[in-house]
């Protein structure tokens, strides 16, 4: 669980900013639980006066012989002797449990190597400690410039600054030895410090990095694991998983440590199967192993005519085994039918002439829906007619225009025209028409009657003598 001010707000994380990276107690890693923190214990003088502190979050923790009056608590801040100075670091485990991890690292308790506690951290020990803090991720980007300009096999992962900025300890990985003695002569007219160059492998690397792991779950390296076992194919084999390199690999590049957790379990249960049994002879050819399966007790194994895989069980190897070792050859391996109980058993289907069985209601039924849309199209238009073209914006409008052009001389056969063939009347094109009043005269266009005054009503001047 962690700390009480850890939480979100306005998008941002608060507490200590260790970004969600609590373990149990507090928000620094690698933390022990105290379980020994509610016993009383009866005489005070025999209590342990070692402390363990730990830095930067976790990643580095040591223990420090409390010589003072006072009686600290986990979580608190103390200040602590350092190399040429002083440092500040929080109290992670006080009381009996801190024999128990000394006991673990291999640490006397009477050891006068051991460094003390100075005083409580003050306002002044945490200013400056957070001024020198704050130089630590320019201190990378430089170190590393630094270290590839001298053409130098390795690489800086972590920098730390002593809490009074006189020390500064370089975290770096490399293959093979590195002669770092002109470094650390640049590093220290660089950054005006003393230095350290401390040698880390991969596994440490992911641990000080931090991160989630495949299986949705804080690195194991980061959260509680402090003891980097060798890992191997080998197990992968026992556990009959694929050697895929991406998905046995972890974040630092080398096979995952929770390999080896379930190896011991592995192991005893194949104790139980029989050995040597990698290939049986049988009238069908020879009968290669291909994985055991230990939560089942079966034995899979496979025919060189076909890629089948049979389920023999234990006590049939065994038996097969004794057969061989005499001579005799079986004819079967007599392979274990799996039934599963929740999913019933599949009948294969007989072969049935379906002939004159087969009805295409799909496609008749897409056609009748077809001819329904053919019918409401012609209920909607009652005239069976075609809708006439829009008015064309330059049609000259005009007394005239309601009257009907006169019909075309010839005859020509509208009987037997179809109602849904009727042309709708064409107009003149864009590029033939012309302005009214100009232009020549159009010989098929009729001409008004020109009605002449009658001489009755008017007659000529003359003829009034």
């Amino acid at each position: 669980m962690g700390c009480s001010s850890c939480g979100t707000a306005g998008g941002k994380i608060l507490g200590c900013k260790s970004n969600g990276g609590c373990s149990s107690g507090s928000c620094n890693r690698m933390n022990a639980y105290d379980w020994l923190a509610n016993l009383p214990f009866a005489d005070p003088d025999t209590a342990c006066r070692i402390i363990e502190v730990s830095f930067n979050n976790g990643s580095r923790k040591d223990f420090y012989r409390n010589n003072t009056t006072h009686l600290f608590e986990k979580g608190d801040m103390v200040t602590v002797e350092g190399i040429a100075g002083f440092d500040v670091g929080t109290v992670s485990l006080t009381g009996e449990i801190v024999r128990l991890q000394m006991k673990k690292a291999g640490t006397d308790e009477n050891d006068q190597e051991i460094k003390k506690v100075l005083r409580r951290a003050g306002e002044k020990d945490l200013e400056i400690m957070k001024i020198n803090k704050a130089r630590e991720p320019e201190a990378i980007i430089r170190s590393r410039a630094i270290a590839k300009q001298l053409n130098l096999q390795m690489k800086i992962s972590e920098v730390e600054i002593q809490a009074d900025g006189k020390k500064a300890t370089f975290f770096y990985i490399a293959d093979d030895r590195v002669d770092f003695r002109e470094l650390i002569k640049v590093y220290a007219r660089e950054f005006k410090v003393k230095v350290e160059m401390r040698q880390i492998g991969a596994r440490q690397e992911a641990a000080k990095v931090g991160g989630v792991g495949s299986c949705g779950r804080e690195l194991c390296c980061s959260s509680w694991l402090t003891e980097f076992k060798s890992v191997n194919t080998t197990a992968a084999r026992y556990q009959n998983l694929s050697i895929n390199q991406s998905k046995l690999s972890g974040q630092c590049g080398r096979l995952k440590c929770c390999l080896n957790y379930e190896l011991d379990t592995y192991l005893d249960a194949l104790q139980h199967f029989p050995d040597h049994a990698d290939t049986l002879r049988v009238a069908k050819g020879n009968a290669t192993l291909i994985k055991k399966d230990i939560f089942k007790n079966l034995m899979w194994y496979i025919l060189p005519d076909s890629n089948k895989q049979y389920p023999v069980t234990i006590e049939r190897v065994r038996k097969i085994k004794q057969l061989n070792a005499q001579g005799v050859v079986p004819e079967e391996l007599e392979a274990v039918e799996l039934i599963s109980h929740n999913k019933p058993k599949e009948v294969e289907p007989e072969f049935v002439d379906v002939v004159g069985q087969i009805s295409l209601r799909t496609l008749e039924k897409n056609d009748k829906k077809k001819r329904q849309q053919q019918r409401q199209d012609q209920q909607r238009r009652p005239d069976n007619r075609r809708p006439e073209p829009p008015k064309r914006p330059g049609q000259p409008q005009g007394p005239g225009q309601g009257q009907q052009r006169p019909p075309q001389q010839g005859p020509r056969n509208e009987g037997h025209r179809r109602p849904d063939q009727a042309q709708a009347p064409r107009g003149p094109r864009p590029d033939q028409r012309k302005p009214q009043g100009g232009g020549a005269p159009n010989p098929n266009r009729p001409r008004p009657e020109i009605k002449k005054p009658d001489q009755k009503q008017n007659p000529p001047q003359g003829d009034a003598s």
